[in-house]
């Protein structure tokens, strides 16, 4: 039988809505009184984002002065991970179906998320996707962890789902960054990099994944059939 562990955000989530309302309001508390700003599109500022810009230097192309850049980015760090925010967050298109032919496979689904327990169980019960995932199948970070950094703390807890999880002969991974390739990597494991989230095929290239493609579905084809017991 196949484990797959899959990354939440990016190859199940849809989180750009979220990213750019967070931008939106963060452009609004720095602004001062009269100021023109440069308001990005969405996918202008979704471009931004997934070639690894700098919160600074989007700051700056939407007309914030450099007495505003730094503030604007900590606002930024400090909301977009906040709950009023999270309620944005949808499933990709084709995710759930996906998700539902691997459990009629009998694959066993693993979620990793650098979500908090509490981040992660909003989503899960408003996008009844708990089903999925069992109690013991879901690995985020506690309410109360102080963060490294994605590319510290993800092979953390792959490093725990290893001495956790039963041994498993087939395991493979899905994520959409750097932190998800160097998780799999860390453990010998094959990983896919998808499109569908907040990295371009430039910045997953730099990683070198096994495979580059366009969604969890389509990663989930190829993994299916290189596995070929299904």
């Amino acid at each position: 039988m196949l484990r797959l562990i899959t990354d939440f955000d990016g190859p199940i989530m849809d989180v750009s809505e979220r990213y750019y309302r967070v931008y939106l309001y963060c452009l609004e508390q720095v602004q001062e009184p009269g100021q023109a700003l440069h308001v990005l599109t969405k996918s202008d500022f979704w471009q931004l984002k997934r070639a690894k810009v700098a919160e600074v230097e989007i700051g700056r192309r939407s007309g914030l002065v450099e007495s505003q850049v730094q503030r604007f980015a900590d606002l930024r760090r400090q909301t977009v991970h906040t709950l009023p925010y999270l309620v944005h967050d949808l499933p990709h298109p084709g995710a759930v179906e996906t998700l539902e032919y691997l459990q009629s496979l009998g694959v066993e689904l693993v979620v990793m998320t650098m979500r908090r327990v509490c981040e992660l169980e909003e989503a899960l019960e408003r996008n009844h996707l708990g089903r999925f995932f069992a109690p013991q199948h879901r690995y985020c970070l506690s309410n109360d962890y102080v963060k490294t950094g994605d590319t510290k703390d993800k092979p953390l807890l792959m490093q725990r789902a290893i001495r956790e999880l039963p041994p498993h002969d087939t395991v493979w991974m899905v994520g959409d960054t750097e932190a998800d390739i160097l998780a799999a990597q860390s453990a010998d494991i094959p990983v896919i990099g998808v499109l569908s989230g907040i990295r371009n095929q430039e910045q997953l290239e730099r990683y070198g994944p096994l495979r580059i493609m366009a969604n969890l579905r389509e990663a989930t084809e190829f993994i299916l059939a290189s596995v070929g017991s299904y």
